[in-house]
């Protein structure tokens, strides 16, 4: 439904008319984030580069009943900045600054649209980095990262997101402004911030982001062990915890995901093995040697037949370089992949592989593992061929993956959020009660519902349904017609 040439001439007023894009061609770049299979065209795209001009957009979608859906680098996998027909997409691009660097208070602080990997290269030289690190950490941003409370390979030691942004401006859906949080860790009063990171851009727009860096370490040792099973490699995970030791990644890859990294960037993974477990350790010189050796110990009681620890940061590099690529590499080997994202204890990971061996099996697909195994985050990925008409059997074996998940324990998703893709699956794990809650919370910050409508809770009635306020027809504005 087209917006009005009013609504559309106020926003190029306030951003620019360069910054304001309406023709379709354009429009299409917005249609979906790295979720692809989720697609809606926006009514139009305006580009703010500051605070003021988000807040002045967001006062006029809230006073015309616009929804609208902020997006940042699109690199996400739920389907969360999908957009809403007929309604505004607030790109955050623009707005890249990194504002202050405070090296003494160990705080940074920037705006949503810089790059994850360019806060540590702002600090670096000075002997800091910024934890979290999504695979995609070099193009996603950190409004992204806030929004879906991102994680990465290092957040088993580090923790993700909510655990180093310390302060927001955040622009509410109506056009006010809030200051959540500051430069401390631990603000007084209620934990709004905690409330809004993680809330997939459904509370407001932050346009400001207080993040805390931290020290690097004396020294980094990576140790690449290969195993002929999955179940082997799983068995060394729950070992190394069992012993104490906190390394800072530990992920794991099996046989199908090898493959297609070796295809895609050669990282001279062991031949043969159908699981590796990359396992890296950073602190103090002398506790890491120690952990090292007593990692090699276990991996090796636990059937390793391969062991390799990084020479140089050259050698560390390209072993992470095929976990790091491991989404993409699956390129070479299907030509269409369904990404799941869901978290299962520990000690329960064999089990849930062996369980998603027989989904893979009985629905005729294969599925790719790479995962964090230190902290139970599964990221199968599930190979299809939409030419070929396997894309509802790729979605219903996705879905009971899922259910895999919950069925031992876990959750629906450990970093990449529930979006459009798993809002249906949400009352499986949560009671009405639950759901009903956060609809309070999220009606407190948005009561007319137009900020990113149909994401994360599922519709009052069918899943399907289109999301967002009721929008009359242009025959109902004439007169035409009436709605029943």
């Amino acid at each position: 439904m087209s917006l009005s040439a009013s609504f559309v001439d106020e926003l190029r007023s306030v951003v620019g008319p360069a910054s304001v894009v309406t023709e379709p061609e354009q429009l299409r770049v917005y249609e979906c984030d790295g979720l692809t299979g989720h697609r809606a065209i926006p009514e139009i795209v305006v580009l703010p580069r500051s605070t003021e001009e988000v807040q002045a957009v967001l006062r006029a979608c809230h006073r015309e009943r616009v929804p609208f859906v902020a997006r940042g680098a699109g690199t996400g996998l739920s389907g969360g900045a999908t957009p809403t027909a007929g309604g505004v997409v607030v790109s955050l691009a623009r707005m890249d600054r990194i504002l202050e660097v405070d090296l003494e208070g160990q705080r940074v602080v920037v705006e949503p649209g810089v790059a994850n990997l360019d806060v540590t290269r702002a600090v670096a030289a000075d002997g800091f980095f910024y934890a979290p690190d999504p695979s995609s950490q070099q193009v996603c941003t950190i409004g992204g990262n806030v929004a879906e409370n991102s994680g990465g390979a290092h957040c088993l030691k580090h923790g993700f997101t909510v655990h180093h942004v310390t302060g927001l401006t955040l622009v509410l859906p109506d056009g006010d402004v809030v200051e959540l949080g500051g430069a401390a860790l631990d603000p007084d009063g209620p934990d709004l911030l905690g409330l809004v990171v993680g809330s997939e851009g459904t509370l407001g727009i932050a346009t400001r982001i207080t993040l805390r860096i931290v020290r690097s370490p004396e020294v980094v040792r990576t140790l690449l062990a290969g195993f002929e099973t999955t179940d082997a490699a799983g068995a060394a995970v729950s070992g190394i915890v069992a012993a104490g030791i906190l390394p800072s990644a530990l992920e794991m890859m099996d046989r199908l995901t090898i493959e297609a990294a070796e295809r895609a960037v050669a990282p001279g993974y062991p031949a043969g093995a159908g699981a590796v477990l990359l396992v890296e350790l950073d602190g103090v010189a002398a506790q890491v040697e120690e952990d090292a050796a007593e990692v090699e110990r276990i991996c090796l009681a636990a059937g390793a037949f391969e062991l390799r620890l990084a020479s140089d940061e050259a050698a560390r590099a390209l072993l992470w370089k095929g976990r790091k690529s491991a989404f993409a590499a699956m390129g070479r080997v299907a030509t269409d992949y369904y990404v799941q994202d869901g978290v299962v204890p520990r000690t329960r990971l064999p089990e849930v592989l062996r369980r998603i061996e027989e989904l893979s099996t009985s629905h005729g697909l294969r599925v790719g593992n790479v995962f964090h195994a230190g902290d139970g985050n599964l990221h199968p990925l599930v190979l299809y061929d939409a030419e070929a008409g396997e894309t509802d059997r790729a979605r219903e074996l996705a879905e009971a993956i899922l259910e895999a998940c919950l069925d031992a324990g876990g959750s629906l998703t450990g970093e990449h959020g529930v979006g459009m893709d798993k809002a249906c699956s949400m009352p499986r794990m949560f009671s009405e009660r639950d759901l009903a809650t956060f609809a309070r919370v999220r009606e407190a910050f948005d009561p007319l519902g137009i900020c990113n409508p149909g994401k994360v809770l599922p519709t009052p009635r069918l899943c399907g349904e289109v999301p967002g306020p009721y929008r009359a027809h242009a025959l109902e504005r004439i007169g035409v017609a009436e709605r029943l």
